[in-house]
C-alpha cells in the first residue's frame, strides 16, 4: 500500500487568495404515490370540476379531505361537495414566480375557506396586484382546460364576479361518479430542487485537488483519523482537522450492492456495483462504482484502483474518477477493514 502524504498543506491548491467553490445544483425526480380511498375520491372529483371535503364526527368539514377523522381517528364516513366559491382568510404576495409555480406572473398564495368548509385550502390567487388583494375577498376556481385528477386541475383562484356558474354541458356529459369510469388511484408529481451550493474551505481544497488528479483528505490532530472527503472537524473528537493529506487512488471494497433495477436517468447499464471503497490511509469509506469485472466477482476485501477520466475532462468534481476497477492484488484481510464497516 502507498503511504499517505502530508505535503499538500499550504500547497498550490490551498492558496489563501482562492475563495470557496460555488456551483448551482439540481435534484429532481418523479414522486408517485397511491392515493387511497379518500384522496382518490377527491382527485377524481377535481377532474369533474368538483371539490370534496370530509365531514368529521364533530360536524366540521375539512378541505382537502382528511384521510382519518381528527376526532375519532376513523376513516371519514362521508365526503361532501364544497364551494366552488370561497373566502380568502390570509395571503402572501409572490412578486417573482418560480419555475413550476401555478402562474408565470405575480400572484398571491392564499388560504381559502371554501363555502361549506371549516378549514382553509392553500392555493394561488390571480389577484392582479397586491393592492387588489385583501383578506375577506371572495374568489372562485379557474379550472384547467385539460384535467387529469390533480390539485393542478384548479389552475388558480380568481376574484368572484357574480354567482357561481354551473358546470357546462360537456363537463356534465363526462362526469365521473362511483358508477362511472375508474377512479384516479395514483398520481405522479415531479419534484425539483434547485439551489446554489457553496463548498467549505476544506471541500474546496478537496475538489481543487481532484482537478489536479489528487485525492485530498484531512487528519484529526487528536485521534489521527483521516477523513475523505474532508469534513473540517473530526466527528469523534470535535476538533478542527487542519492537516491536509494526499491519499493514493487505491483502496479496499468494504461493502457493496449489485444494482439490478433500472431507473430514469440511470447512467450505467444494469447490472452494476455500487460499493463503499476505503482508500489506503483513510479511516472512512466513500461510495463509488466498481466496474471492469463481472458484478458477481465483486466481494468484500477486493482491492481496487481508481480509473480517471481523460485529463481534458477533469474539473473541480468527484466525477473526475469515472469508477474503480480490480487491481488483481490479493484480497485485504477482513481484520484490516472490519472496524470501517
Amino acid at each position: 500500500m502507498t503511504e499517505p502524504s502530508d505535503a499538500l498543506r499550504n500547497g498550490p491548491s490551498d492558496s489563501p487568495r482562492e475563495g470557496p467553490l460555488s456551483a448551482p445544483l439540481e435534484i429532481s425526480f418523479d414522486y408517485t404515490r397511491s392515493l387511497g380511498p379518500v384522496l382518490s375520491q377527491f382527485m377524481t372529483a377535481l377532474a369533474d370540476r368538483q371539490i370534496l371535503g370530509s365531514k368529521s364526527a364533530d360536524g366540521r368539514v375539512h378541505v382537502p379531505p382528511a384521510e382519518y377523522d381528527p376526532v375519532t381517528f376513523a376513516p371519514p364516513e362521508e365526503l361532501v361537495p364544497v364551494g366552488p366559491d370561497g373566502t380568502v382568510q390570509t395571503w402572501s404576495w409572490q412578486p417573482a414566480p418560480r419555475d413550476g409555480q401555478p402562474l408565470n406572473r405575480p400572484f398571491a398564495w392564499a388560504l381559502i375557506r371554501l363555502d361549506g368548509a371549516d378549514t382553509g385550502l392553500l392555493h394561488a390567487v390571480d389577484g392582479g396586484s397586491p393592492d387588489a388583494m385583501r383578506t375577506g375577498m371572495r374568489v372562485r376556481p379557474r379550472w384547467a382546460a385539460q384535467r387529469s385528477g390533480s390539485i393542478r386541475d384548479i389552475e388558480c383562484f380568481e376574484p368572484a364576479q357574480g354567482p357561481a356558474a354551473a358546470a357546462d354541458a360537456a363537463d356534465r356529459a363526462t362526469a365521473v361518479d362511483q358508477n362511472g369510469r375508474v377512479p384516479i388511484e395514483m398520481i405522479t408529481t415531479p419534484i425539483r430542487l434547485r439551489y446554489q451550493h457553496t463548498a467549505s474551505a476544506e471541500e474546496s481544497r478537496y475538489l481543487r485537488g481532484l482537478a489536479e488528479g489528487k485525492i485530498v483528505g484531512q487528519r484529526c490532530p487528536a485521534c489521527g483519523k483521516v477523513y475523505v472527503p474532508p469534513r473540517g472537524a473530526c466527528p469523534v473528537d470535535g476538533v478542527p482537522t487542519s492537516t491536509d493529506v494526499e491519499l493514493p487512488d487505491t483502496g479496499t471494497v468494504t461493502t457493496f450492492c449489485v444494482v439490478n433495477v433500472p431507473f430514469q436517468g440511470q447512467r450505467v447499464k444494469v447490472p452494476y456495483v455500487a460499493a463503499s471503497v476505503l482508500l489506503d490511509g483513510a479511516d472512512i469509506a466513500f461510495q463509488h462504482l466498481v466496474l471492469g469485472c463481472d458484478p458477481g466477482e465483486v466481494r468484500m476485501g477486493m482491492r481496487v484502483r481508481a480509473v480517471w477520466k481523460p485529463r481534458d475532462q477533469w474539473g473541480t468534481t468527484a466525477e473526475n474518477i469515472d469508477h474503480f476497477e480490480p487491481t488483481g492484488e490479493q484480497d485485504a484481510p477482513y481484520e484490516s477493514y472490519a472496524h470501517h464497516l
